[in-house]
C-alpha cells in the first residue's frame, strides 16, 4: 500500500510494535498494511468475563486515514474468540458505531483510538442482548460495513 495511507499505517504499526498499548488491547497480526487483527478484553463489566478475549479485524483502503477502516469482530475456534453480545454489535461481527461511519470518522482517529472506543462501548454496556432485528440483518445484509447507513438512535448503550 503506497502513498499517504501506507505511510500512516507504517507509522501506526511502528508505534504499536515499539510502544505500549492501553490495557486490554493487543496487536495480533499486521502481516501487511491492508489487514490487521487486534485482541481486546473488557475490564470491569460483569456481562463479559475477564477471561474472554475478542478479535477485531481492521481492513484499510488506500484512502485511509481520510476514510475509516472497516472494523468487525471475527469469531475463531482456535484460539477461542467469540463475538461480544452488545446492542450495537450484530452476531456476524458488524459494529454499529458512529466513529466507523463516514459522518463520524475523522483522520485524527487511528487503530488505537478505535480500539479504545470499542472497548469503552463494551465496558459501559448494561444490556446482554443483540441489536433489534439481528437475525434478519445478518441473513439479508450483503453490504460491507462501511457502506451500511446505520441510524444512531440510542447513545445510552
Amino acid at each position: 500500500m503506497a502513498g499517504m495511507s501506507g505511510k500512516r499505517l507504517q507509522k501506526e504499526l511502528a508505534k504499536q510494535i515499539t510502544g505500549v498499548l492501553p490495557p486490554g488491547i493487543t496487536l495480533v497480526s499486521a502481516e501487511n498494511l491492508r489487514e490487521w487483527q487486534m485482541d481486546l478484553t473488557v475490564p470491569d463489566n460483569p456481562i463479559y468475563s475477564a477471561d474472554d478475549v475478542y478479535r477485531l479485524k481492521f481492513m484499510f483502503s488506500t484512502n485511509y486515514p481520510i476514510e475509516a477502516p472497516e472494523c468487525t469482530f471475527i469469531q475463531l475456534s482456535t484460539p477461542v474468540r467469540k463475538i461480544p453480545i452488545h446492542p450495537h454489535i450484530y452476531s456476524n461481527g458488524i459494529i454499529c458505531l458512529d466513529l466507523l461511519d463516514k459522518q463520524g470518522w475523522s483522520p485524527v482517529h487511528n487503530v488505537e483510538s478505535v480500539c479504545i472506543s470499542i472497548q469503552s462501548m463494551l465496558a459501559s454496556n448494561t444490556k446482554n442482548e443483540r441489536p433489534p432485528g439481528d437475525a434478519e440483518f445478518v441473513r439479508s445484509n450483503r453490504s460491507r460495513p462501511r457502506d451500511i447507513n446505520f441510524l444512531y438512535h440510542d447513545p445510552s448503550v
